[in-house]
């Protein structure tokens, strides 16, 4: 519940805090002022290759000129490639056109590209043929001059042009790239970000982290979040080398730190669900990392008195460009150890932050509110004009508000202490986080009811001890329909991001109401059938390895009735959990198996299997 200020509070200090001055810079200028300044420093280090600037530049305008008869300035280019080289030449090569880059990543679910070039006036997708929706597999295709070489990289790339829709949304004039977010109604919402107001962020990342030529940036985020729109550019435009993370690396926290270790990372840009297991560790000491910012879900711990990197906590909507408030600790802060979360701190500069009250007027700090958010940051909207209105809003009249002409609301609960650091509280709406990624559960519930074997579909999140959170549906079947949970699984990956699928299917026969006659979500979560002690399938003779992985997977995605012969991603099985299981395994026994073992396994048998190879008795007492 929001909480209104009384009139013995409105004399107070008002939930208003301003970053410091700022000024908007280019992105793209600076990035070709690096390859005049700099052009045989290295820009992409992708495995065994390292590309210069000059080779990168190079590149760029081979495929901007393979394009450019076709891709017109202020054009929608859907960009299905993954960490590589060539995602960071395809995205020099569309600045240099002025076309839009929207990122899709490289598995982008058929359906959901599909809506998207429907709602959309896109000009072309960018990518292996094999992964593009069925319009533009069959549609006309010019090859593209990209590296075929290096970390995740495709085995050949295209535009594909299809047949446009009629009165499809552009983009505004001036956007640089676009970012699809969790719609409500079922079908994704773009926004629309300038390069002015990326450009304050990219100011403040090299001026927090001391990025420069000689350092090495990770380049680790999924390609459908926005935050790896700030650790591509932030290289670029720094005179620093990209690094392109194996897949591996966002599956398990050891890789990771190993990966850092061994190319040399100093700045690293990741997901909290991703960093939080590393500070349940002792901290590697043989580390080049001078910066980990860290972002997308609450942070629930501090980094112990052994991390030699600065952790910034950082807190940003796509429709604020990414980051638009930090709290950096380090080893040093007296706070380190704290068992209280940190505070997603204060305004970067030419960020304004205002928590208000039910009709949009400021709270006194102390007070709980809704996150308003102005200033450079902001995006230029949604490609829905009418979206944006209702959630770009003008801010009431207020002596401190005066510079500021938009403010965007998050929908997020927070709480200004008398400092201007903000606390984060949750949602105020139906979104939520998982694994670092804003799912409105409305788009989650209007895929599975897609399917003619779904009547209805209510999405509820769960959270554990650790209060890592996942989804679970509750269907009810359409009459005369026996669907079984994997096959609706199977079906809503063509709709939804990895995250957005739930970890388990419910079928119930009716949905808990409450006062109002609408869905108790709060009933349903808590409604979980027991889990019986053991089952009928369970094989009497189970192997250690099979009872550990069986039993930990269940508990994990909370699904009883999993078995062996299940596959670990049909199940709902996801990064997040798989780093969970493949610590719990660790921990048991002392084996260390890697993400892809898990994930090239046919069913869990076969991973159990690996396991109980490599499994050896521990001696009495360890």
């Amino acid at each position: 519940m929001i909480q209104s200020p009384s009139l013995a509070t409105t004399t107070l200090v008002p939930s208003i805090a301003h970053g410091p001055e700022a000024e908007p810079t280019a992105v793209l200028a600076r990035f070709e002022e690096r390859v005049r300044l700099t052009p045989q420093a290295p820009a992409v280090i992708d495995g065994a290759r390292t590309w210069t600037y000059e080779e990168l530049a190079t590149a760029a305008d081979s495929v901007a000129a393979a394009l450019r008869d076709r891709v017109r300035p202020g054009d929608l280019v859907g960009v299905c490639l993954d960490r590589s080289t060539a995602l960071v030449v395809t995205a020099v090569a569309l600045a240099r056109i002025g076309a839009v880059y929207l990122p899709l990543g490289p598995r982008p679910g058929e359906r959901r590209t599909q809506a998207v070039t429907e709602d959309l006036d896109v000009a072309c997708l960018i990518g292996d043929p094999g992964v593009l929706p069925a319009a533009h597999r069959e549609g006309e295709h010019t090859p593209l001059p990209l590296p075929t070489a290096g970390v995740n990289a495709p085995a050949g790339a295209v535009a594909a042009f299809a047949a446009r829709p009629q009165g499809g949304r552009r983009a505004p004039e001036g956007t640089l790239y676009a970012v699809l977010t969790s719609g409500s109604t079922g079908r994704p919402k773009a926004v629309a970000v300038a390069e002015a107001s990326l450009s304050v962020a990219l100011d403040w990342y090299r001026a927090a982290t001391g990025l420069a030529p000689g350092d090495r940036q990770s380049l680790l985020i999924g390609v459908a979040f926005d935050p790896h729109l700030l650790e591509l550019w932030a290289g670029l435009t720094s005179g620093a080398a990209l690094v392109p993370a194996p897949d591996d690396t966002r599956w398990d926290a050891a890789v990771l730190t190993d990966w850092w270790r061994d190319a040399g990372v100093t700045v690293c840009v990741a997901a909290t669900p991703t960093v939080e297991p590393l500070l349940d560790r002792p901290w590697p000491q043989d580390l080049k990392l001078r910066h980990l910012v860290v972002g997308g879900d609450r942070m629930r711990r501090r980094p112990g008195p052994d991390v030699t990197a600065t952790v910034h906590n950082a807190y940003g909507p796509a429709e604020a460009t990414v980051v638009t408030t930090t709290y950096a600790m380090r080893a040093a802060d007296t706070a380190t150890g704290d068992v209280a979360p940190p505070p997603i701190g204060t305004p970067l500069p030419g960020v304004t932050v205002v928590v208000t009250d039910e009709d949009g007027l400021p709270v006194a700090r102390g007070q709980d509110g809704e996150l308003r958010i102005g200033g450079h940051c902001l995006a230029l909207g949604y490609l829905d004009p009418e979206l944006t209105a209702q959630r770009f809003t003008t801010p009431p009249e207020h002596p401190a508000l005066e510079a500021v002409d938009r403010l965007y609301r998050t929908g997020d609960r927070v709480r200004m202490g008398v400092d201007g650091s903000l606390e984060f509280l949750g949602r105020l709406d139906n979104q939520v986080k998982i694994s670092g990624v804003r799912i409105e559960l409305g788009e989650v519930e209007a895929a599975f009811e897609q399917d003619a074997r779904v009547r209805t579909a209510v999405v509820t999140v769960h959270y554990d001890g650790s209060g890592l959170a996942r989804l679970l549906a509750h269907i009810r079947p359409a009459e005369g329909t026996t669907p079984a949970s994997g096959d609706l699984l199977a079906a809503v990956r063509a709709w939804l991001p990895e995250q957005a699928v739930p970890a388990a299917v419910r079928f119930v026969d009716t949905y808990p109401l409450d006062a109002n006659g609408k869905v108790d979500r709060a009933a349903l979560a808590t409604h979980t059938p027991a889990a019986p002690a053991a089952r009928a399938d369970d094989p009497a003779d189970a192997t250690p390895g099979e009872q550990l992985v069986l039993a930990t997977v269940r508990e994990l995605l909370g699904r009883p009735a999993t078995v062996l012969g299940d596959n670990f991603t049909d199940i709902g099985g996801t990064s997040v959990v798989a780093a969970r299981l493949l610590a719990v395994i660790e921990r048991e026994t002392g084996i260390r198996p890697r993400a892809h073992e898990l994930l090239r396994s046919t069913d869990l048998r076969a991973f159990a299997t690996l396991l109980d190879q490599r499994r050896t008795p521990r001696p009495a007492g360890a």
